[in-house]
C-alpha cells in the first residue's frame, strides 16, 4: 500500500529535517575527544533523551504492542527492573567512569586483567552492535515495506546510508541532539495513537479497561518460578541483568556519562533516560491492549494473516485506521526509533575501534588530526557493514530469534567479567579467563540447544543465558582465584 501524499510529505519533511540537523554539526571544528564525548558540554536532558532513545529501537516500537496484542503485559516486567539497575548506575557505575575519564568503557578491563580483557570485551561489543544494527535495519524495513511500498533491500540501503551520513558527519553531538528530537517525536506519536484508539471505541476508556481485564491482557505473567517459561520473576531477573549490562559495560552509555558537565549532571541524565523508558514502554503495552480491544470491537477488519503476527498489527492500524497526517507522524516515529539506535551504535563502535584497537596496538602515537580521520572512516565502515548484515537477514525465517541468539553469544559474558573485576579486587588474570570460558559455554548451551535436539541436555528459557552465564563467570572466577591464592599461601 502507498501512503497518501500528505503522510508522505510529513514523513519526508521529518526525514530531511533530521538529516539536515545532524549534518549541521559537521561544520563545528572538533578534536577526537569532542567527536566522541562532546567534551562535557552536552546538557543533561539531551543526554537523558539520548539514553532513552537508545533503549527504544524499532524492535520495541513493534514488538511491545505486538506482545500485548497477542498475550499480556508479561514483558513489561523488564521495565520494572530498571529502577534497581539505575540505583547501581548512579551509586557505582557513573562515578567509576567519570573518575577514569577514558573514552572507552573497556580500558577498565585492561586495568584489572590486562590487555587481553580489553580486546576481548571490545571485540564482543563490536560484534554485538553489528548484529544489532543489522537486525534493526531489517526489522525496520519490514513495516516500511508495507507502509511505503518500496522493496526491503532498497529501504535497508536508503535507511542505512541516511543514518550513516549524519552519524559520521556530526559525531556524538549530532547523535545526542537528533536522539532528543526523535525521542520527542516518538513519544508524541505514541500518545496520539493511543488517544485515537480510545476515541474509536464506542465506550472509550471504560470499555478498554473492562475488556482488557476480562481477557487477562493486564497480567504480568505467572508468579511461580519455572526454568522454561517466561514468568514474572524470570523477566524481572533478565531485565535486571540486561540493564546492569547496559549501564555498566555498554560503550554508548559510558560515552553519555562522559558527555555531561560533571558527575551530578551525568547521574541526572542516566536517571532521566532510564526512568523515562518505564512510562513510555507502558504506553506501548497500552497501545497493544487497545489494538486487541479495537479489533474485537471491529471483528473482521483485521486480515487473519496480520492477526497471527502481532508485530504487524500496529503498522496495519497506522496505515488503515489513523487519520491522514497522524499516519505520517507515526511512520516518522517508527523511523525515529530505528534511526536513533543505529546512529548511537555507529558512533560508539567507531569510538571502540579508535580507542581499543588503533591507539592500543596499530598506532599508539597517532595524532589527534589522524584520530579524527579514523573516527570518520570507522564510522563509515561500521555503517556499511551493518547494511550488509541487514541484507543478509533478508529471507531469514525469524530475524528476531536470530538476533537474540547472536546477541547472547556475542555479548560474551562481558557483564560477568565486569562484575568479577568490580566486586573482587584481588581477582587475578588466570581465574578471570577460566570464568569467561565457562560462562561462554553456559551461554552457548542455553542459546543454541534448540538447534541440537539430539543432544541430551536440559532446555532452559533463553532469558537465562545472560543470568546463568554472568553468574558462572563471577562465581567460577572468584572461587578459582580463592583456590589459587590458598595454594600460593600454603606453598
Amino acid at each position: 500500500m502507498q501512503l497518501p501524499f500528505l503522510d508522505l510529505l510529513i514523513f519526508f519533511i521529518y526525514l530531511s529535517g533530521i538529516l539536515g540537523f545532524g549534518i549541521s554539526f559537521y561544520f563545528k571544528k572538533r578534536t577526537s575527544l569532542e567527536y566522541i564525548t562532546g567534551k562535557g558540554r552536552l546538557p543533561s536532558w539531551t543526554l537523558g533523551m539520548s539514553i532513552f532513545a537508545t533503549y527504544v529501537s524499532s524492535i520495541s516500537f513493534l514488538a511491545l504492542p505486538g506482545n500485548a496484542y497477542q498475550g499480556n503485559w508479561n514483558s513489561f516486567v523488564f521495565s520494572l527492573s530498571i529502577p534497581i539497575a539505575t540505583v547501581f548506575a548512579l551509586l557505582f557505575f557513573v562515578p567509576l567512569y567519570r573518575k577514569l575519564q577514558s573514552p572507552s568503557a573497556y580500558s577498565y578491563f585492561e586495568e584489572r586483567f590486562g590487555l587481553w580483557a580489553r580486546i576481548y570485551a571490545s571485540v564482543c561489543y563490536l560484534l554485538t552492535q553489528l548484529a544489532r544494527m543489522g537486525a534493526i535495519l531489517y526489522l525496520l524495513a519490514l513495516p516500511m515495506h508495507v507502509l511505503l511500498g518500496w522493496s526491503i533491500p532498497v529501504i535497508i540501503v536508503a535507511t542505512g546510508f541516511g543514518v550513516m551520513v549524519y552519524a559520521v558527519a556530526g559525531g556524538i553531538e549530532a547523535v545526542v541532539w537528533t536522539d532528543a528530537v526523535q525521542g520527542i517525536v516518538l513519544i508524541a506519536g505514541a500518545l496520539l495513537c493511543f488517544f485515537v484508539i480510545l476515541s474509536d471505541l464506542p465506550q472509550g476508556l471504560p470499555q478498554y479497561l473492562e475488556e482488557g481485564s476480562k481477557q487477562g491482557k493486564f497480567s504480568l505473567g505467572p508468579y511461580a518460578w519455572n526454568w522454561t517459561e517466561s514468568s514474572f520473576w524470570m523477566v524481572l531477573l533478565y531485565g535486571l541483568f540486561i540493564n546492569l549490562q547496559n549501564f555498566g559495560v555498554d560503550q554508548s552509555y559510558i560515552q553519555r556519562y562522559l558527555g555531561a558537565k560533571n558527575t551530578l549532571e551525568a547521574q541526572k541524565s542516566a536517571a532521566f533516560g532510564a526512568l523515562l523508558y518505564i512510562p513510555v514502554s507502558l504506553l506501548f503495552f497500552m497501545i497493544g491492549t487497545g489494538l486487541f480491544v479495537f479489533y474485537q470491537e471491529n471483528a473482521g477488519s483485521l486480515p487473519l494473516e496480520i492477526a497471527k503476527e502481532g508485530d504487524k498489527v500496529f503498522p496495519y492500524f497506522i496505515v488503515h485506521s489513523l487519520p491522514q497526517g497522524i499516519t505520517g507522524l507515526l511512520v516518522a516515529a517508527l523511523f525515529a526509533a530505528g534511526m536513533s539506535t543505529l546512529s548511537t551504535s555507529i558512533n560508539s563502535s567507531a569510538t571502540v575501534i579508535l580507542e581499543d584497537h588503533v591507539k592500543k596496538y596499530v598506532n599508539p602515537k597517532i595524532t589527534d588530526k589522524a584520530a579524527v580521520k579514523v573516527l570518520y572512516l570507522s564510522s563509515t565502515l561500521v555503517g556499511l557493514i551493518s547494511i550488509g548484515v541487514a541484507l543478509a537477514f533478508n529471507g531469514v525465517e525469524s530475524a528476531l530469534d536470530a538476533w537474540w541468539a547472536l546477541a547472547s553469544i556475542f555479548s560474551g559474558g562481558i557483564l560477568g567479567l565486569f562484575l568479577l573485576s568490580f566486586f573482587n579486587f584481588s581477582a587475578p588474570r588466570g581465574p578471570a579467563i577460566f570464568g569467561v570460558i565457562l560462562g561462554l559455554m553456559v551461554i552457548s548451551w542455553i542459546s543454541l540447544c534448540e538447534f541440537f535436539p539430539n543432544i541430551p541436555l536440559p532446555r532452559l528459557h533463553k532469558n537465562l543465558a545472560i543470568i546463568l552465564g554472568t553468574m558462572a563467570i563471577v562465581l567460577s572466577g572468584f572461587f578459582a582465584g580463592l583456590l589459587m591464592s590458598t595454594k600460593s599461601t600454603q606453598s
